[in-house]
């Protein structure tokens, strides 16, 4: 695989998947928050652009691989990345919803990862705005609309009350990714 990244986007590309493969294994079996800091930490170092200049589309829900590929990408892209990689590190993706919010101050659609401890406590929010790992109690900029993981879809009523809405294969965006990423692995 790193043979074909080297190809496809260069030896940059394919060091600093090297070393996201490297913290993967590095933080195997580690208690929960260093996994969150260390993936917050890590891919927020990348560089945020908007779709339509890097992938020239209004919407794209770019790989963890195009991602760090690319060492760049939108809101959606640094959440699903870390969703992906926190997976990866063997934490529960039970604990995980990708999150849509509007973000107040901005006035704009915006997309975090929220970390559930347990299903009723409340969430610690992975963000590329605001790169301090904080509860969401404490993120009164962001207004919940909808969240979902692998397994299931939430549309959220308030701030503290979610609805189980389906399945995250409702999300044509979210089907395509899964797509592209099983074709990554050939």
């Amino acid at each position: 695989m790193l043979a074909k990244i080297r190809i496809k986007y260069g030896e940059t590309a394919e060091a600093r998947i090297q070393h996201w493969q490297h913290m993967i294994a590095e933080y195997q079996g580690s208690e929960d928050i260093e996994r969150l800091r260390a993936v917050n930490n890590f891919f927020n170092e990348s560089r945020f652009i908007n779709d339509i200049d890097l992938w020239h589309k209004n919407d794209y829900w770019a790989t963890p691989l195009e991602f760090l590929a690319k060492d760049a990408g939108d809101c959606e892209d640094f959440s699903i990345a870390k969703y992906f990689t926190l997976k990866e590190m063997g934490l529960d993706i039970s604990k995980l919803r990708i999150t849509y919010v509007k973000a107040t101050l901005l006035n704009q659609a915006h997309m975090v990862l929220a970390y559930y401890e347990t299903p009723t406590t409340v969430p610690l929010i992975l963000d590329n705005i605001n790169k301090r790992i904080l509860p969401a109690s404490e993120r009164s900029d962001l207004r919940p609309i909808y969240s979902f993981n692998a397994d299931s879809l939430w549309l959220s009523r308030t701030r503290n009350e979610q609805l189980k809405a389906g399945k995250p294969d409702q999300l044509r965006l979210w089907k395509d990714l899964n797509r592209r990423m099983q074709l990554e692995m050939l």
